[in-house]
């Protein structure tokens, strides 16, 4: 199979993410592989060896008008079985390219619960036609988009996200010797990572967690994500006025180290899709205390605490408990986690999946 992955950037997000290592076992497996970027380089952005055409959309018509021609004569090049494109813009352009090029294939995928207003739902509604299937992260997604009409429910698949269990896999060794750089002793280290956006909602976090420190002071609390604008500056602001010291770790490339030296992950998000995060960190045997939003309960399942989404009474009730269980309790916890990501979300096993998809809708479409 010739395969194009459309993308809107190659930023580094958990949907980015996942659609790289999907590309990478498709060209493993002998397809032909290239990625379709709507935007220009940017100087924090995920490595990969595959082709890349940059179309440098930015918002202005003319922009796009180039962009779309640019991916029209790259496509009718490299002629495609598939275009398998990424959130809203990104499916947004490759519909928009089936028309201009035909011969494409498109499959369009939703990687959040939420991805914009009842403009943007409208728009995969009226568009769905040009796309073969939509996909979603989880089946909480998927629901969302039935229901508001962006996509028929017979053209709507779940493929979850996937985890290298390999590369996520916990390594006493590393933790001791992260934590010595770190500078740590018996400290309990909450991690949790992800844009600094609303979808994230850290002030709930850190509303929590300055409560759980007046129960625990040996808390500590990472946040490990990028960010800048007005939601950087209120994460900012209510930081200092909880007073939680150096708390923001910035953009963070070596997650399993972070994570093997983190003693729990939280995560307070207000809305998602199937948090990629979450997932690493059960690989990595974490205890997890998550908000019930998307598709995280259908991740965590049992091996886990979820607690409504906004209360962080509860995020903070719910990370004392899990401080207050014993070692060999959080370790089996951790232990039945990661056997879940091995049995359900295994990368190599959605890789199957989606390959087994694409071979069904070129089929169909012969």
């Amino acid at each position: 199979m010739r395969i194009v992955y459309v993308l809107t950037s190659l930023g580094m997000g958990g949907a980015e993410r996942q659609a790289l290592a999907v590309a990478d076992r498709m060209a493993e497996r002998g397809h032909s592989v290239a990625l379709l970027v709507l935007r220009p380089p940017i100087p924090q952005q995920w490595p990969t060896a595959h082709s890349i055409v940059y179309l440098n959309i930015r918002k202005t018509p003319l922009s796009l008008l180039a962009g779309l021609a640019h991916a029209r004569r790259f496509l009718l090049a490299f002629r495609p079985d598939l275009l398998h494109s990424h959130s809203f813009h990104a499916n947004m352009v490759a519909r928009v390219l089936k028309l201009v090029v035909p011969s494409a294939n498109v499959l369009s995928s939703v990687h959040n619960i939420y991805e914009g207003g009842w403009g943007r739902m409208l728009a995969y509604g009226l568009t769905d036609w040009l796309a073969c299937r939509t996909t979603a992260v989880s089946q909480a997604a998927a629901e969302r988009f039935v229901r508001f009409m962006a996509v028929g429910r017979r053209k709507c698949v779940v493929v979850t996200n996937g985890i290298d269990t390999a590369e996520f896999a916990p390594d006493s060794a590393r933790r001791e010797r992260m934590r010595s750089e770190m500078g740590l002793d018996a400290e309990f280290i909450w991690l949790a990572a992800g844009r600094i956006v609303p979808a994230k909602d850290y002030p709930n976090l850190l509303r929590a967690f300055a409560q759980l420190r007046q129960c625990r002071a040996d808390a500590r609390l990472w946040i490990a994500g990028e960010g800048a604008g007005p939601d950087f500056d209120r994460m900012a602001r209510l930081q200092a006025e909880t007073g939680l010291g150096g708390a923001l770790l910035g953009l963070c490339r070596d997650m399993p180290a972070l994570l093997d030296a983190a003693d729990g992950f939280v995560l307070a998000s207000a809305w998602e899709g199937m948090p990629l995060a979450v997932a690493e960190a059960m690989a990595m045997e974490k205890p997890i205390v998550a908000t019930d939003v998307g598709g995280v309960r259908e991740l965590v399942g049992e091996t886990g605490t979820i607690v409504a989404a906004g209360d962080p009474q509860a995020l903070a009730q719910a990370m004392l408990s899990e401080m207050e269980k014993s070692g060999e309790n959080r370790q089996a916890m951790g232990r039945a986690a990661r056997a879940r990501i091995e049995a359900k979300f295994d990368i190599d096993a959605k890789a199957d999946e989606w390959e087994g998809l694409y071979r069904i809708l070129l089929r169909r479409e012969r």
